[in-house]
């Protein structure tokens, strides 16, 4: 259960490894490439990923006890091998290890690095905790989107050049960002039934099913247009057409979360979505680099 709950659902370590190798692969380019904060960066990004997983899952049992969203979890409430207070400590020892590393990026860069792990660990946390969580309102999906899509790109680009941050920085993680969000949206699509009775105003549950199915080609059709947009726009070559190469797989995945087989397979989807994200970003890395 302890080794499902650092992947689950397999997608904390793809989606934090996605807009790092966009970082990567800009700071190349940009012959600004330092491996060691960025490798930092990551690390710090996927520990505070996995600390707003935990709490997640913290919350939905102590909130909303006896919904059977993760029966796992709270069967072993009820027989005493997990306790509120061991995952309280569990989502604390994560953000508390990612600012640990974290310090190392402090000395790089004082005061942005502060500020980027501050609005990190508050917008993993609140996703799901909090006086205003982002589900329960209904924002989580542009947070992801900006958190992934900008944020990541930005600090992990940041803390390998400090200084003026180029607009290519603020642009090229865009269709990563637009990759992670279909992430959320799977699970959203799968848990709207619970998310209903937890009041969530989450897509599915305001505006139904198939709104989500669209929402999730949309976001996918816009971030297959982007590295044809970087080409065109960008000082880049045509190697960062690169992730067009998973395409096909990208419209694998938006065909089949209309199947009718869908909610038996969602979490296995989850998992494909995610390494979606991480193989678009490894390509449009490497891209950027060439």
């Amino acid at each position: 259960m302890r080794l499902r709950m650092l992947a689950y659902p397999l997608h904390t370590l793809p989606t934090a490894l996605a807009p790092v190798f966009v970082a990567v692969g800009l700071a190349v380019h940009d012959g600004v490439f330092r491996p060691l904060p960025a490798l930092v960066a990551f690390l710090c990004g996927w520990m505070v990923h996995v600390g707003g997983v935990v709490a997640d899952d913290l919350e939905l049992v102590r909130r909303h006890p006896g919904l059977r969203e993760h029966p796992e979890l709270e069967d072993a409430l009820e027989d005493g091998s997990l306790t509120l207070g061991a995952m309280r400590r569990a989502v604390l020892g994560w953000f508390a290890a990612a600012i640990l590393f974290g310090t190392y990026l402090f000395v790089l860069a004082p005061w942005p690095t502060l500020l980027l792990g501050a609005i990190g660990i508050l917008a993993s946390w609140g996703y799901a905790a909090g006086p205003f969580p982002w589900a329960r309102i209904g924002i989580a999906a542009p947070v992801f989107f900006l958190m992934f899509g900008c944020v990541a790109v930005i600090g992990t680009y940041y803390v390998q050049a400090p200084g003026p941050v180029p607009l290519a920085a603020c642009l090229v993680g865009l269709p990563v960002g637009a990759l992670v969000v279909n992430v959320l949206l799977i699970d959203d699509l799968r848990d709207h039934a619970f998310d209903r009775a937890k009041s969530w105003r989450t897509g599915a549950v305001r505006f139904g099913v198939p709104f989500v199915q669209a929402e999730i080609r949309l976001l996918t059709g816009f971030a297959y247009l982007c590295p044809v947009l970087f080409w065109l726009a960008l000082d880049t070559s045509f190697w960062v057409l690169l992730p067009l190469l998973t395409l096909p797989a990208a419209w694998l995945l938006a065909r089949h979360v209309t199947h009718p087989a869908f909610a038996e397979t969602s979490t296995r989807t989850t998992g494909r979505a995610a390494v979606l994200s991480a193989m678009f970003g490894a390509l449009l890395g490497l891209g950027l680099a060439l």
